[in-house]
C-alpha cells in the first residue's frame, strides 16, 4: 500500500482544482467544447503519469478517453472505468461557492464533479502515478475507458464497447462512481437497477379555453392526466400496469439478509427528510424497496397556467415526466409497450396521450463473493479497518450492465463517495479524507491482484 505524502496530496489537490475547473456538462450544447477541453485534460493527465496508447476518441456526441500498460506478463488486466462529465450546475443561486471554482473547506473540495466522478476517477489516475513511481511498473495490466456522456445515459459507449470487445477485455472491469454506507463504512455495491425515463403528453381542443364559456362541457387535459397518472399505482403503492411486475423475483431469504446487514434508522430518515411517514411498496422494507424492488415514479407535472396570480382556462395541454428503475429480468422495453397500452386503456374520453421514451438501461446484478469482490473488500479493510459492506443500490449506471454483458468480466463497484455530498446537487463535494486513502486503497488492491 502506497501512503499519500504531504507533498503528493497537495500536488494531487491542485490538479483536482484543474479538472474540476472544466465546465464539462454533457446535456448542454454550449458546453461541447468545454467537454472536448476536459477529454484532452484526462487524455494529458494519462500521458504523464506514463500510460501508452492514449488516446482521444470521437464520437457523435463526446469524446472517449482509452489508455493502457500492458507489460505486466501473467497478471490481471483490470479496465478502469470512469466519466469526465458533469451535471448541470442549476439552480446556482443555492450554490455557496462557485460551482466550477474549486474551493476546499473543512478537508472538502466543493465543486460540480467533485465526487460524481472526477474526484473519483482522479483517485485511479493518482494511484496508477504512484505505482508507477514505486515500482517503475505496474503490478497487474491496466486499460481505461473513460467516457464524457455518463450523465446523459452513455449514448455513444455501448456500440463501441460492442466494436473493441477485444481491445476492452479484461479480467474486471473497476468502477469508482458509487458511495461508502456512511462515513469510515465502506460498500461495495453489488446491485444497480435498471432504468426507464419517459415524458407522457396529454392534448385535448386544439387551444385553451375560457372556464366560463367552456368549463364542464369540453375535456381538461389537465383533468385527463391526472385520471391517467392517478391509474399508474393501486392503494397498497404497488404499480397497477397490467404485467409491471413479470420478471421480477421475489427476494430470497439469503438477499433479504444482505440487504438487512445495510444500517438503517427509519426515525433518522424522516426526520433528515422532514417526513412524518415513509411510503412505498406494502411488505417491504425501505432497504427492499429502494434496492431490489422496481418502481415508476412521477417525477414531474405541467399543465394549464403557471404564472403569477390566476388565469381561468380549461388547458388544452399537460405533461408529466415519468421514470420507472427495474430489477431482475424486466426488459426497459418491454415495460415501455406495457406502459403505452396502459396509458391508452385509461385516457379518458375526448384526450389524446402520447408517450415518449427518453432512456433505457438494463438491471445488473453482480456476485458479491466473486474473488475480484472480495480482494477489493480486502483492500478496503486493511485502509479503511473495516470490511464494507454489500449493498443493492437503488440507482442506475446504465453503462455497467453492457460492460459485464459484453465483456463478460465481473464489475467492482468500488465507490469512495459518501451519501450526504450533494451530488447532482448544489454545493457538490468529496471529503478528502476518502480521496487520500482511495488512492490508498487502490493501490493496495491492484498489489494484491498483482500477488495472486
Amino acid at each position: 500500500m502506497k501512503r499519500v505524502s504531504d507533498l503528493h496530496n497537495q500536488r494531487f489537490l491542485e490538479e483536482l482544482k484543474a479538472f474540476l475547473s472544466i465546465p464539462s456538462i454533457s446535456s448542454k450544447s454550449e458546453h461541447k467544447q468545454d467537454v472536448q477541453e476536459a477529454a484532452r485534460w484526462t487524455a494529458q493527465s494519462l500521458q504523464r503519469i506514463g500510460l501508452e496508447h492514449v488516446e482521444v476518441i470521437q464520437t457523435d456526441g463526446h469524446p472517449i478517453v482509452y489508455g493502457d500498460w500492458l507489460h505486466a506478463e501473467g497478471k490481471p488486466t483490470v479496465l478502469i472505468y470512469g466519466h469526465y462529465d458533469v451535471q448541470p450546475e442549476d439552480p446556482v443561486d443555492l450554490w455557496e461557492t462557485p460551482p466550477f471554482e474549486p474551493v476546499i473547506k473543512d478537508d472538502k473540495i466543493y465543486a460540480r464533479g467533485a465526487t460524481d466522478d472526477k474526484g473519483q476517477l482522479f483517485i485511479h489516475i493518482k494511484a496508477l502515478e504512484l505505482l508507477f513511481e514505486e515500482y517503475g511498473e505496474l503490478p497487474i495490466n491496466v486499460k481505461l475507458c473513460i467516457e464524457g456522456e455518463e450523465e446523459v445515459a452513455s449514448p455513444h459507449l455501448p456500440p463501441y464497447i460492442n466494436e473493441n470487445e477485444e481491445k476492452l477485455h479484461a479480467d474486471a472491469v473497476v468502477v469508482s462512481d458509487t458511495s461508502f454506507i456512511d462515513k469510515g463504512q465502506p460498500a461495495i455495491c453489488t446491485s444497480l437497477r435498471g432504468a426507464l425515463a419517459m415524458e407522457l403528453t396529454v392534448k385535448t381542443a386544439n387551444t385553451d379555453l375560457h372556464s366560463g364559456t367552456y368549463g364542464g362541457a369540453v375535456p381538461n387535459s389537465v383533468h385527463a392526466l391526472v385520471t391517467i397518472l392517478d391509474s399508474l399505482h393501486d392503494s397498497s403503492g404497488k404499480v397497477a400496469v397490467e404485467g409491471f411486475y413479470e420478471g421480477v423475483p421475489e427476494p430470497t431469504e439469503k438477499l433479504k439478509k444482505e440487504v438487512a446487514e445495510v444500517p438503517f434508522d427509519e426515525e433518522r430518515i424522516k426526520q433528515e427528510l422532514g417526513l412524518d411517514a415513509l411510503y412505498g411498496e406494502e411488505g417491504f422494507t425501505f432497504q427492499e424497496r429502494v434496492g431490489v424492488r422496481p418502481t415508476l415514479e412521477i417525477n414531474g407535472v405541467t399543465g394549464g397556467f403557471q404564472g403569477e396570480g390566476l388565469k381561468t382556462i380549461v388547458p388544452c395541454e399537460a405533461s408529466a415526466k415519468i421514470s420507472c428503475r427495474l430489477v431482475g429480468d424486466q426488459d426497459p422495453e418491454k415495460i415501455y409497450e406495457l406502459l403505452m397500452d396502459h396509458v391508452k386503456k385509461q385516457c379518458p374520453t375526448g384526450a389524446r396521450a402520447e408517450l415518449i421514451k427518453y432512456i433505457q438501461a438494463s438491471p445488473v446484478s453482480l456476485d458479491s463473493q466473486d474473488p475480484m469482490i472480495q480482494t477489493a473488500a480486502e483492500a478496503y479493510e486493511k485502509v479503511y479497518g473495516t470490511r464494507p459492506l454489500f449493498p443493492k443500490e437503488g440507482g442506475s449506471i446504465p453503462i455497467v450492465e453492457v460492460f459485464a454483458r459484453v465483456l463478460k468480466s465481473p464489475v467492482v463497484l468500488m465507490g469512495f463517495g459518501l451519501p450526504s455530498e450533494n451530488l447532482h446537487a448544489p454545493n457538490e463535494h468529496f471529503h478528502l479524507e476518502n480521496f487520500r486513502k482511495g488512492i490508498e486503497t487502490v493501490c493496495d488492491y491492484y498489489e494484491k491482484l498483482g500477488k495472486q
